[in-house]
């Protein structure tokens, strides 16, 4: 049961993708691969369990496919939000084989960008655009007048999240940098915030869970 001063966030990483098998570049209509939805089965039912009031996706395909699952058992409609899609890569990348060499140096280069303030590589996000969505996203999260909801998101940008709840304003380029090169996130690994209401009007969220996905086996 959920306490009146304190709100669960239960973050799910879409199942793996057609894309995330193949040797390109991850495409944003990629959809799920069929070990993928059997990934999406087990996350959903394991989140049946649970006491939510609200789902809530990223309009990216994969994640659509994932909420769709966990709609299906809980009865619950999904709500779709930018607000929780993957990192934006500069679109020419997006399906490019691993071999096409311009798409591979441009990776590189808009990789650089999201640990580098201030460096942009034609229209993908960077480091400024990525924690500026990350901290509209747990705003957000934290407004909402429901005290449990589910979210359906992607590794990269969960683990962002995960970084500003930890950091906060003291979460630099480098560190973030070392965050995304040690952590990572299993398709439909499920990760747990707690924003908690302290005694003097004082608040702040923790990390409950990382990665959780012993329901894959």
């Amino acid at each position: 049961m959920v306490n009146k001063t304190e709100k669960i966030i239960y973050f799910v990483r879409h199942g793996q993708s057609e894309d995330n098998v193949k040797p390109v570049f991850q495409s944003p209509d990629s959809p799920l691969s069929e070990n993928g939805k059997q990934q999406a089965k087990s996350i959903a039912r394991r989140i049946s369990k649970l006491n939510f009031q609200a789902l809530i996706a990223s309009t990216l395909k994969r994640a659509k496919q994932t909420a769709e699952a966990i709609a299906e058992v809980t009865n619950r409609e999904v709500e779709y939000s930018e607000l929780f899609i993957e990192r934006v890569k500069p679109i020419y990348i997006n399906s490019k084989p691993y071999t096409d060499e311009k798409a591979d140096n441009l990776w590189k280069e808009w990789e650089k960008s999201l640990h580098t303030p201030g460096m942009r590589v034609e229209d993908g996000e960077n480091f400024d655009d990525i924690t500026a969505r990350a901290d509209i996203a747990i705003d957000f999260l934290r407004n909402r007048t429901e005290q449990s909801l589910v979210v359906v998101t992607h590794g990269y940008f969960l683990r962002t999240i995960v970084a500003r709840v930890l950091l906060g304003d003291l979460l630099s380029d480098k560190t973030f940098l070392h965050i995304h090169k040690t952590t990572t996130t299993e398709n439909t690994g499920l990760t747990v915030l707690k924003y908690r209401k302290e005694p003097e009007g004082k608040s702040r969220w923790h990390l409950w869970i990382y990665n959780d996905h012993a329901h894959l086996g």
